[in-house]
């Protein structure tokens, strides 16, 4: 049979090394894996919109196909299957896994909370599936995990999330056993900053409460409190709990509640209220996931991909759309966060110019000394993207310039959309067209050229 791994993220051969050991080891299959490579798959000159990876030998296995999906609404990284034909929506998947670079180091709530309600949301769909939480960490971790930290990660095992990529002290992290021991675990746990809500569990005979803010932006949006308020409701249903679950102090007001939101599905599905607001109706939707064909990223994670498995280039920062943000890698190999704000003061004074602009992928190519700074937009919105390029003064003079001074830097557009046969601009670079076609730009970047001979050689 084959494996299909579905994804809403750019592949990296580190995480699937990772997801396929496992599959191994989890089969009791014999298998071998060597170097990792990411194949465009083209039928006819044509990119099939599927990628090949090749590199694991196992007998068991027939190929292993990857393909660019997108979620409804809340979806995990990877949904994998072990079957023949294609999967489609009605087939199950042998692993739902979600992918985090972030720990405690770089935030207490985004490491565990913020992916948190996504494995809440799955489990209405797939309930058997064997969910994963796996850390593609890349920088210097905390030696002793935060509070918060040990708490999120409590409840994921309690629902029946393994974790893969980093150890874990079975002292401190294991599944809570009851209401009771969840409930004094949060207690003792440090209070937010003053001026911020804390989550605060209350239980009486017959309701528990807990506070939390859910707005933001004024709206239901506030993503780390989403997760961890769905994961703390849904591990309390799970210990058994089946009585009332109510959040305060959310600051919400019935204009804010729409059905087609996130923790309003959750809500519904674990008969959760929210103090004071009427929760309306919400079906979750019909299908999970479905085949991404539309998408700017598209474009950007396919030159992405052929770069790096068709030439000696590679990524030095990758934001695709949808997908997390990765670090800089510096000359040095150190991986950085980018800045959010070139003054965070003026920024939230009201400028909202002091946000730094980043590109979609930053590719080095070392051979000709220079980096590529990409725009990546659908074909209808190419010249929102040319107009983009002028942006990136700031990431170039204070990361690119500071680690690459010797380098040259090129901005261009990378495109996916159309029945478009050419490209006119001289700011694009690439363009994949909705049959597959692979068309270059009139000044598009030698590597750029490079990748694509190579990519078409390979497959003549």
């Amino acid at each position: 049979m084959n494996l299909w791994i579905l994804t809403e993220e750019r592949p990296k051969t580190k995480v699937l090394k990772q997801i396929l050991s496992k599959f191994a080891v989890d089969k009791g299959f014999c298998a071998f894996i060597d170097t990792l490579r990411i194949l465009p798959m083209l039928e006819n000159s044509k990119f099939s919109f599927s990628y090949e990876l090749i590199g694991f030998r196992c007998n068991k296995v027939n190929k292993i196909f990857i393909k660019t999906v997108s979620g409804h609404s809340s979806f995990v990284d990877f949904l994998v299957f072990f079957q023949d034909k294609e999967p489609t929506i009605k087939d199950k998947p042998i692993y739902a896994i979600e992918e985090t670079k972030t720990d405690d180091s770089e935030s207490r709530n985004t490491g565990i909370y913020q992916r948190c309600s996504k494995f809440v949301f799955l489990y209405y769909y797939y309930p058997n599936v064997k969910m994963i939480m796996l850390y593609n960490l890349q920088i210097e971790q905390k030696e002793r995990p935060t509070k918060t930290n040990i708490f999120g990660t409590k409840m994921l095992l309690m629902f029946g999330v393994e974790i893969l990529g980093k150890q874990l002290d079975s002292d401190i992290f294991s599944p809570f056993c009851s209401i009771k021991e969840l409930i004094d675990f949060k207690k003792q746990m440090h209070n937010a900053p003053k001026g911020n809500i804390p989550i605060i569990l209350k239980q009486r005979v017959d309701i528990i409460e807990i506070s939390g803010k859910l707005i933001k932006g004024g709206g239901l949006s506030h993503d780390p409190n989403i997760g961890a308020l769905s994961v703390i409701c849904a591990v309390l249903r799970k210990l058994g709990w089946k009585k009332d679950l109510v959040i305060t102090k959310h600051g919400l007001e019935q204009k804010h509640l729409k059905g087609s939101n996130k923790f309003i599905s959750i809500a519904n599905k674990l008969n959760i209220k929210l103090k004071g607001l009427n929760l309306p109706k919400a079906e979750l939707y019909q299908d999970y996931w479905h085949y991404d064909k539309n998408g700017e990223k598209l474009g950007t994670i396919f030159i992405h991909i052929v770069v790096e498995s068709f030439t000696k280039g590679y990524s030095i920062f990758e934001n695709h759309a949808g997908s997390e943000k990765g670090y800089f890698i510096t000359a040095k190999g150190e991986h950085i966060p980018l800045a959010k704000y070139s003054d965070r003061v003026k920024y939230k004074a009201g400028n909202k110019d002091k946000i730094v602009r980043i590109p979609d992928l930053i590719l080095i190519d070392f051979g000709r000394s220079e980096i590529i700074n990409i725009e990546g937009k659908k074909y209808q919105f190419r010249k929102n993207g040319i107009e983009k390029l002028k942006s990136y003064d700031f990431i170039e003079k204070n990361y690119i310039k500071k680690y690459y001074p010797e380098f040259t830097i090129i901005r261009t557009v990378v495109l996916y959309g159309s029945k478009e046969k050419e490209i006119i601009e001289i700011e694009i670079g690439f363009l994949l067209n909705e049959y597959g076609d692979l068309i270059l730009g009139i000044k598009a970047p030698a590597i750029f050229k490079e990748a694509i001979k190579n990519l078409l050689d390979f497959w003549s």
